[in-house]
């Protein structure tokens, strides 16, 4: 029985050594903390700028494409933008809707002082509309409406972001094709 204890209290011992480890290299690797997100280069709750995030992955997209003219830069560009906006809006609408103030459930869900969440991209009329008919409990008729329209309007992205996709595709070669298939294309 006295075996069983000491091997149980230096597992135990031996575990909360490894977790404090653990937490500690968190910390350092993290550079200085800061909330769930902290130590993320500055990008900690508050500090999101959606230029930074942009520029960071057009300059991913440079190096996926191995180019460094500057000319070529200048080309592919606007093409390259258009379809992340264009993605970043057909994303808009679909995430963190229902989460209106702060919290699940929270005050504002019933007072609509504050306007839902959109995730990605400008807001989503479509989507807004559809939250305000699901928050009113509203008729079945009314909820079959706004669920066409937002269909509607999540179709409409969808093409969009195709037809700026398929612009990039033409001003790509194949292997620069190749290379953005899964990642943007």
């Amino acid at each position: 029985m006295m075996k069983w204890n000491t091997r149980l209290m230096t597992a135990t011992l031996a575990t909360v050594c490894c977790l404090g480890a653990g937490s500690l290299l968190a910390q350092n690797n993290g550079g200085g903390g800061g909330g769930a997100r902290g130590g993320r280069g500055g990008q900690g709750g508050g500090n999101f700028d959606p230029a930074q995030m942009q520029q960071r992955m057009m300059d991913r997209y440079w190096e996926q494409l191995d180019i460094t003219d500057a000319g070529e830069k200048t080309a592919l560009e606007p093409l390259i933008k258009a379809v992340m906006d264009a993605r970043m809006s057909s994303f808009g609408g679909m995430m963190g809707r229902g989460n209106r103030g702060g919290r699940p459930g929270g005050d504002n869900a019933t007072t609509g002082n504050t306007p839902p969440r959109t995730g990605f991209g400008a807001p989503n009329p479509a989507a807004e509309a559809l939250q305000k008919a699901i928050d009113a409990k509203a008729s079945n008729a009314e909820l079959k409406a706004a669920i066409a329209k937002f269909n509607e309007a999540r179709k409409a992205k969808q093409a969009e972001l195709e037809a700026a996709q398929a612009k990039l595709r033409a001003a790509l070669t194949v292997l620069q094709e190749a290379k953005l298939t899964g990642s943007l294309l």
